[in-house]
């Protein structure tokens, strides 16, 4: 797939973990951070100096790129926080109240799920919709559960344990038609699948930078849309902003009412450098490449003896991430074998996800997970298969 420069003891290794992380970054990613860091270097938003200036020019840079990616009109509305997670939390404990009720799946992430266990406790209930064992939901489901109290749906776009894609689109009417909020956690997707806001009728869209944005970590946030209000939206922190000093109340627009203290505007050059190659890329060809590599991937892992795929089987309905298991044999045991004896880096376990592995059966063992980027080619994957076929036939 893409040229990718692995240096040190790294070239020897084959990355199956770009579900947690991707790596390696796009070329121009650590010379857009070490150039802000030597360059640049002061405090967006916070001096009237050139230098200020210019960094904050790059932190809005990032945040307009950001707005053209997902198609949002207003980069204004682009909030950068310390990650997705704190994005989700920013929707989830920013706008529910007690009496309100809330839509979700059954294959979420602890992002979503320990905050609503959290807003449980206040008075806030929520719905999980039961997924298919491969991952797939049935929209309708989501309709059978909107009650009259219910506020907002949220669902993850892909699994993190299997890629399973949901039909975030035809969600996104149902939840439009209703007059309720729609909150979608891209993790998984974005920069890997094409998201629409304004087509998918997404109001809220968390998303990281460190996944398929192929950016930095400590990078991501909540993308709000023009049909939330503002007022509605409680900011989860107060503080410096660099706007209204004369005033010792949060000021009340945005991005700086969700935004206090210094950004991680070195992080935010770099993924302001990843989204410029993404685009040059153009995340159909990755999405395309990666199909294909996911595809081999799971047919390959079928073959081999006692080995048991999760999900959909089907490239096309998932993201590049595949969950497998071996038969009597313990997912951190393979794991630990595909790093020490075959150089094969990849995750094992529960994910952060424990709805989801119920849901596909693989709790409380866990499994493990290939997650494929857009750095991997066809002869990775053939290496991974050879690696598991030849720890199954020892297993066995």
């Amino acid at each position: 797939m893409m040229s990718g420069k692995k240096v040190g003891e790294a070239k020897n290794l084959l990355y199956l973990d770009n579900a947690a992380t991707s790596w390696p970054k796009p070329p121009g990613v650590a010379p857009a951070m070490v150039h802000f860091i030597e360059s640049v270097g002061a405090n967006p938003g916070r001096s009237g100096h050139r230098l200020s200036v210019k960094a904050a020019r790059i932190v809005y840079d990032a945040r307009e790129a950001l707005a053209r990616f997902f198609n949002m009109p207003d980069p204004l509305r682009v909030i950068f926080g310390l990650n997705i997670t704190d994005g989700i939390n920013l929707a989830l404990h920013g706008l529910l109240k007690q009496g309100d009720h809330v839509v979700t799946t059954s294959m979420e992430h602890n992002a979503v799920m320990r905050p609503l266990h959290q807003k449980e406790k206040f008075g806030v209930e929520f719905t999980q919709v039961a997924c298919e064992q491969d991952g797939t939901l049935n929209p309708e489901q989501i309709e059978s559960a909107i009650q009259p109290n219910t506020r907002l749906v949220v669902v993850n776009h892909a699994s993190n344990v299997c890629g399973t894609l949901l039909p975030i689109k035809e969600i996104g009417k149902i939840v439009r038609d209703a007059g309720l909020l729609f909150l979608v956690d891209s993790a998984q997707s974005a920069g890997a699948i094409e998201i629409d806001m304004a087509g998918d009728l997404i109001d809220l869209l968390a998303f990281t930078g460190h996944k398929s944005l192929y950016g930095p970590m400590g990078t991501g946030g909540l993308i709000v849309g023009k049909r939330v209000d503002v007022q509605e939206l409680s900011s989860l922190r107060q503080g410096g902003t660099g706007s209204r000093s004369e005033r010792e109340e949060q000021p009340d627009f945005m991005p700086d009412c969700y935004e206090s203290g210094t950004s991680n505007a070195v992080g935010l050059a770099g993924l302001l450098a990843s989204l410029t190659w993404l685009n040059n890329v153009e995340v159909q060809k990755i999405q395309a490449d990666e199909e294909k590599l996911c595809q081999q991937m799971i047919n390959g892992l079928m073959e081999i003896p006692n080995i048991r795929v999760y999900g959909t089987h089907d490239a096309k309905k998932q993201t590049a991430t595949v969950a497998w298991n071996m038969k009597g044999v313990e997912p951190s045991t393979i794991g630990m074998r595909l790093d020490e004896e075959f150089g094969i880096l990849c995750r094992v376990g529960l994910h952060c996800a424990p709805s989801a592995h119920r849901t596909i059966g693989t709790f409380p063992d866990g499994c493990v997970r290939f997650g494929l980027g857009a750095f991997n080619s066809e002869p990775d994957v053939e290496r991974a298969l050879q690696s598991v076929a030849r720890i199954a036939k020892e297993e066995s």
